[in-house]
């Protein structure tokens, strides 16, 4: 049972209840008030979950430390039934560089941030403009960064991926987590109905992610975020192929950034997601039992699909291919019309390749040859990334750069959109991976040690962007390696 506390009044909880944020503390000034949720059971498996440092003494602690850990229980509830046994015989398991228990570090440092780092989950905290804003007081990030933790155990070979468009579905899994996550909370279904009328691909209280860090970050980067939250999954944003965005750009443009091209997918998920609803309705008004059947369906295939899709440069249309083929695996194809609709509206899937992925359209013989539901390329649990080697003089390296580069086969003959008509020509893998460095680069993202520059060196500036790789001498020579996920 979910208690909401109204404006004013002081939670009571009893001693199997904590207060709560229920999806974010909200963008100053906020009336949100906590809410009584259930106490999550900690450092129990599978996906076992803690939260350093121990249950703080001050209200606010109290209320920041049961936040962290009732949105860490609720999205590994969602996912841990899903991980495949075929793969986890022993139940779902974080990475093994994780360990037995993901830990969550509430007071990490001074930052607008938080990020996974195959260690645990760091969050930060900043004070902006008269108020502190912790990140991991918003179940939003907290859910978001736990899913990358979960997407890293899913598909351990994307986290070294130099790939633009896999890095940005990486932040999508987290953002679409959030979103999943939420629609497990009775209390945010009843408010999204009534704020949306059923509609849930409009802004809502459930797209508008991290509304408290978002205008924290305003505050010191006004075009840094979008005006009403950090990333809004309600978006009318078109695939581009990211090698041909700048590596940076105002929030409401788009760029090859990971977080920036992410919303391309979360936004098509979340058009997904709206479908999905109305065909669980059945043409009746959308109702609370719509909204979850469709949001644990949502994820079912989410897991699925994801699982099924090869290393390739065009990432995002083989994982649209692989939803509607789960789709059709374990709905009986109850979904593929929302599905096709959704990702051909962002460009993600043309609309050719959504009609060939259609099981009731024409017959093998007489679609265009490689059209067919199933590709040649068999499934497989893990995909795998190829080493391949970029310069390394122009970034101020003394030798060539191995990087991690997607060139497998891919499993489905699909494309996703030209900007004006038909389909676009995926770039290369090599050619991906050479963009995706040079981007990193530019953006100021790679820690390079000392003793590895040559002359001048993009990594030599000196300022507070989080590197979330480094170069490394791996004895044969030099590497690149993520470090974070935020």
């Amino acid at each position: 049972m979910t208690t909401v506390r109204e404006a004013g009044e002081p939670a009571a909880p009893t001693a199997d209840e904590v207060s709560v944020w229920e999806d974010d503390p909200g963008a100053p000034p906020s009336t949100r008030t906590p809410v009584l949720r259930a106490r999550p059971p900690l450092r129990t498996a599978p996906l076992a979950i803690d939260v350093a440092g121990g249950i703080p003494t001050d209200p606010e602690g109290v209320v920041r430390y049961w936040t962290a850990a009732e949105a860490l229980g609720r999205t590994v509830a969602l996912y841990a039934p899903l991980f495949p046994a075929g793969s986890f015989p022993d139940g779902a398991v974080w990475n093994p560089a994780v360990g037995d228990t993901l830990t969550a570090d509430l007071e990490a440092g001074t930052d607008l941030n938080a990020y996974y780092d195959r260690q645990g989950l760091s969050f930060f905290r900043q004070h902006v403009s008269g108020v502190t804003v912790w990140s991991g007081e918003s179940p939003d990030i907290v859910s978001h960064e736990t899913g990358h933790a979960v997407l890293d155990a899913l598909c351990p070979w994307m986290w070294d991926a130099a790939s633009a468009e896999i890095a940005a579905f990486h932040e999508s899994f987290g953002d679409m987590t959030a979103v999943l996550s939420g629609l497990r909370l009775a209390t945010l279904r009843e408010q999204v109905i009534g704020e949306t009328g059923g509609e849930l691909s409009r802004s809502s209280r459930l797209s508008r992610l991290a509304e408290q860090l978002g205008w924290a970050v305003r505050q010191l980067a006004p075009t840094s975020a979008d005006p009403d939250c950090l990333r809004n999954a309600s978006n009318e944003l078109f695939y581009r192929d990211p090698v041909s965005l700048p590596p940076s750009a105002p929030a409401s443009q788009l760029s090859s950034e990971p977080h920036s091209f992410s919303r391309v997918f979360t936004g098509a998920f979340l058009r997904s997601l709206a479908g999905m609803v109305h065909t669980v309705a059945g043409g009746a008004p959308v109702d609370d039992a719509a909204l979850r059947t469709a949001g644990d369906d949502a994820a079912t295939l989410l897991v699925t699909a994801v699982i099924g899709t090869a290393a390739v440069p065009a990432f995002y249309a083989q994982v649209a291919a692989h939803l509607i083929e789960a789709d059709q695996e374990k709905f009986a194809g109850r979904y593929t019309e929302a599905l096709q609709a959704a990702f051909v509206r962002h460009g993600i899937l043309s609309p050719g390749s959504a009609e060939a992925l259609s099981e009731g359209g024409d017959s093998p013989e007489q679609k265009p040859p490689g059209r067919q539901m199933t590709a040649g390329v068999p499934r497989t649990r893990t995909a795998t990334t190829s080493a391949v080697e970029v310069p390394g003089r122009q970034y101020g390296l003394a030798d060539v750069l191995t990087v991690r580069a997607p060139i497998e086969a891919p499993r489905f003959s699909v494309a996703s959109a030209a900007p004006s008509r038909g389909e676009l020509e995926p770039t290369a893998g090599e050619d991906v991976a050479a963009a995706f460095v040079e981007d990193l680069f530019r953006q100021g993202r790679v820690a390079v040690p000392r003793e590895l520059r040559r002359g001048f060196s993009p990594a030599a500036a000196v300022d507070t962007t989080l590197r979330t790789h480094t170069v490394a001498d791996n004895g044969h020579g030099l590497e690149l390696r993520r470090r974070v996920f935020d």
